[in-house]
């Protein structure tokens, strides 16, 4: 017998694929059992009781912006796909081009930090001499030929996985299989719909924020309340015209309500900029009630 499959897992699968990114850095921590026993001693507890970890390069600089650069890059990937298991995520193919162009920025921004890093590690290591006291110990430090493998940054991408399940079992096996595909592909499709709605609202909320303005205080001479306008940044208006163009081509279920909200809001940024909403009121006010408009259709949104 024949098991087909939801028509939403083919719709995903013919319409994106899925990414992960691995990014190595060297921790520079090495636990000692000497320093741990003489303080458990210290504190007469037993051995077992604690350890201590030793900060290898007592957060150096150098060495502390590659481990932040790693969660720049992972924050970046959430941003940018939609969570399909705990090791992939999922992206749509109409935002590849772009993803690939921002993955290159990325991947040379750690690997420059990582070679500046060890290009200064052997008088890094010379400095800790000084900074880690009696607890300093050269053999607790990679060489420089070790140390450059212990950091990397890879990309992985694979096709959404769509095999035939063709084959002969028992009827009641066959159905029990099918609903527990059928879920897993209707939770996954409904994650991903649900993620787009919400980021795209988020994105439209951000840019009613900042057209409206702040009450700073009362004019004493006049009376009349004094308001200061908010700061509008490049990069909300053109996230949002992102969204707008790969919405475009990616609305899985073909969602009449996603799409109409796009193409207002692609309407209404069609030939704005943050500098035109920044120099005029009147762009900023038809903005602001154009976009308030549409998340009016969403749902409740206060927009102040």
């Amino acid at each position: 017998m024949e098991l087909q499959k939801p028509k939403h897992l083919i719709s995903l699968a013919t319409s994106g694929m899925l990414v992960s990114v691995d990014v190595n850095v060297w921790s520079a921590t090495k636990q000692d059992r000497g320093i741990s026993n003489e303080v458990t001693t210290a504190k007469r507890a037993d051995q077992h009781a604690g350890k201590y970890v030793k900060n290898l390069l007592a957060d150096h600089p150098k060495h502390k912006a590659i481990v932040n650069y790693r969660q720049t890059i992972y924050n970046w990937v959430k941003r940018r796909t939609y969570r399909w298991n705990n090791a992939q995520d999922y992206l749509p193919s109409v935002d590849m081009p772009k993803f690939k162009q921002e993955w290159h920025e990325h991947q040379t921004a750690f690997e420059t930090s990582v070679n500046t890093f060890i290009t200064d590690y052997d008088s890094i290591v010379s400095d800790m001499a000084f900074k880690q006291g009696d607890m300093f110990d050269r053999t607790d430090y990679p060489s420089r030929e070790e140390l450059a493998s212990k950091f990397g940054v890879r990309l992985f991408v694979s096709e959404v996985p769509l095999n035939d399940f063709r084959c002969s079992i028992a009827q009641d096996i066959a159905d029990d299989l099918f609903t527990t595909y059928s879920t897993q592909a209707e939770e996954i499709m409904s994650h991903v719909m649900m993620e787009q709605q919400t980021r795209f609202v988020e994105v439209m909320k951000s840019i009613s924020h900042c057209c409206g303005v702040d009450e700073i205080g009362v004019d004493d001479n006049t009376g009349e309340t004094k308001t200061k306008k908010r700061k509008i940044y490049d990069t909300t208006i053109l996230k949002a015209k992102e969204m707008c163009e790969s919405f475009k081509q990616f609305n899985l279920s073909a969602d009449p309500a996603l799409e109409e909200a796009r193409a207002t809001l692609e309407r209404t940024l069609s030939d704005v900029t943050a500098e035109d909403i920044r120099d005029s009121d009147a762009v900023r006010h038809a903005v602001k009630e154009d976009v308030d408009s549409i998340l009016g259709k969403f749902g409740t949104f206060k927009c102040v």
